[in-house]
């Protein structure tokens, strides 16, 4: 058990690195912890392992407020929320803002836990009438999101070649490092649509002052709000294809992000908790990943779910206080030089891509930016790009290979 705690502060620190700097995704950095097994296995064997891979999944939910709040920066997971999050800040309400996606996040924590126990003696089951509607699923909630949307053209095309990216990248996936897995392609492919692409057209305006006085929301709304975010953070864990991004999307047909920016905020928050929980519980109910993260877990000897659960537990305590700490104190990212820190982001990212996914992971990290530079200069959200993991998921669900 020590060895075990030992892994949730590794996790928690790792989970704090890629949740403070912007556009690195916790799953680039599980990708090097994978990739670097061979070293770090002896030391620290299997089981602390996988715990710190999970505290780090669970501690990035937490922290990467931080960036998106102060400097407008999100990454995959809170394209969406950034919105509400740094306009508060820019009226001098950052801290708030920080605080209310950590009070999301142990929200969603807390109701996650039995929420995973029930869903890891139900689902089982359930999954084989669910296999066979899942890309009705898919199709359901990713046209719903494209009627929606102010510019359904844009969106559908958006979509299209993301899915077609999707579709290339994991047909030639053969081309990157076999030893990388999944990952050669899935890192290069996010990173490229939802990290990079944004961090080339991210903001540089100043922050204003800073204060704080309390958070202004009503128990009623944390209530609503959370179970919102349950609700969403439930589905897009335990179906493929779908992400925190749209989770975020969905909600945001729910709650309003301009007239209830706190709410929306907080739902945002606990979806993204409960997603993380929700794809490690899918993996133990039915052996299906979810996520980078839980992929990298997978080829570990895992120790019983009722030990990760706890690991989440211990991590996400650890990382509210942690959040809440550093919200106070976060405005000194305005002082950093925010050009020299994305240019030294994008070259980490486009690093580790090389040495992930090689040449063929290169070339899909470069063309994955330049679709990903699209949806901010038509100004529609970046959710749509989710079809590049969606896409494939819905065909092959149907039956369908289109190479």
């Amino acid at each position: 058990m020590m060895a075990i705690l030992g892994g949730v502060a590794l996790g928690v620190a790792i989970g704090l690195a890629s949740g403070l700097l912007p556009g690195i995704h916790v799953n680039t950095l599980a990708a090097v912890l994978l990739a670097s097994q061979a070293v770090l296995l002896p030391l620290f064997g299997p089981a602390p392992m996988a715990a710190a891979l999970f505290a780090a999944l669970i501690a990035h939910t937490f922290l990467d407020a931080i960036p998106s709040t102060f400097l407008g920066i999100p990454d995959a997971d809170t394209a969406v929320s950034v919105l509400p999050a740094h306009s508060l800040c820019l009226e001098g309400k950052g801290e708030e803002a920080v605080r209310i996606s950590a009070l999301g996040n142990a929200a969603g924590l807390v109701i996650a836990v039995p929420c995973s126990l029930i869903l890891l003696l139900a689902m089982p089951a359930l999954q084989p009438y669910l296999d066979w509607g899942t890309g009705i699923l898919l199709v359901a909630v990713m046209g719903f999101l494209i009627v929606r949307s102010e510019s359904p053209g844009w969106a559908v095309l958006l979509f299209g070649a993301s899915g077609v990216l999707g579709l290339f990248s994991f047909h030639y996936s053969f081309l990157s490092p076999s030893w990388a897995g999944e990952g050669g392609v899935l890192m290069p492919l996010l990173s490229g649509l939802f990290g990079i692409s944004i961090l080339l057209l991210s903001g540089q305006g100043p922050i204003p002052g800073q204060q704080f006085s309390g958070i202004g929301m009503e128990r009623r709304g944390i209530l609503r709000g959370s179970l919102l975010g349950t609700a969403a953070g439930t589905i897009v864990g335990w179906l493929p294809g779908l992400s925190n991004a749209t989770a975020n999307a969905v909600l945001a047909t729910a709650v309003n992000y301009e007239k209830d920016r706190r709410e929306y905020l907080l739902a945002t928050s606990a979806a993204n908790t409960v997603n993380a929980m929700v794809g490690l519980v899918a993996f133990f109910a039915i052996a299906r990943t979810r996520s980078g993260v839980v992929a990298a877990m997978s080829v570990l000897e895992l120790p019983p779910l009722p030990t990760l659960l706890l690991v989440g537990a211990v991590a996400g305590l650890a990382s509210y206080l942690i959040t809440v700490r550093l919200a106070g104190i976060a405005v000194i990212f305005s002082r950093l030089d925010r050009r020299a820190l994305n240019t030294a982001v994008i070259l980490f990212v486009a690093g580790t891509t090389i040495l992930v996914g090689g040449i063929f992971g290169a070339f899909i990290l470069l063309l994955a930016t330049i679709l990903g530079l699209v949806p901010r200069m038509v100004n529609i959200p970046q959710v749509y790009l989710i079809g590049a993991i969606t896409l494939p998921v819905m065909l092959y669900s149907f039956g369908f290979t289109p190479f």
